[in-house]
């Protein structure tokens, strides 16, 4: 159990660390990444939905066992963005610097993969 409960609390504590400071960066972000938001609710929206997800990897971290089939649908969180990432940069349609954040979400997702197993043998 221990395992799962580190892999969930890297993410949680990983995942706040990036996403909150971006509440308060949208004109830097824009800046970087052009076009302005002609609609700033989806990045809100985004933020608040990735950051709701964060918690519930810090719930998932307190109790894996208990928790273990929420595992499931954390790891399609990760796939989605980290697969649609790398879709999108060999299309030239996203900056490169995402596939970075896209690896990470997908070692996470193997990680999640490997903590949602070792919480079946601990049943």
């Amino acid at each position: 159990m221990t395992f799962a409960r580190r892999v969930f609390t890297v993410a949680w504590i990983y995942g706040l660390a990036v996403l909150v400071p971006m509440l308060f960066l949208e004109h830097q972000v824009m800046e970087r990444v052009p076009p302005p938001l002609s609609h700033p609710e989806f990045y809100y929206g985004f933020l608040g939905a990735a950051i709701a997800w964060q918690l519930v990897f810090r719930l998932i971290a307190r109790d894996p066992a208990r928790f273990r089939p929420v595992i499931v649908p954390a790891l399609v969180e990760k796939l989605v963005w980290g697969i649609g990432v790398l879709v999108l940069a060999t299309q030239g349609r996203t900056p490169t610097f995402f596939v970075t954040g896209a690896v990470i979400d997908l070692v996470l997702a193997v990680l999640f993969v490997m903590a949602w197993r070792k919480t079946a043998e601990g049943r």
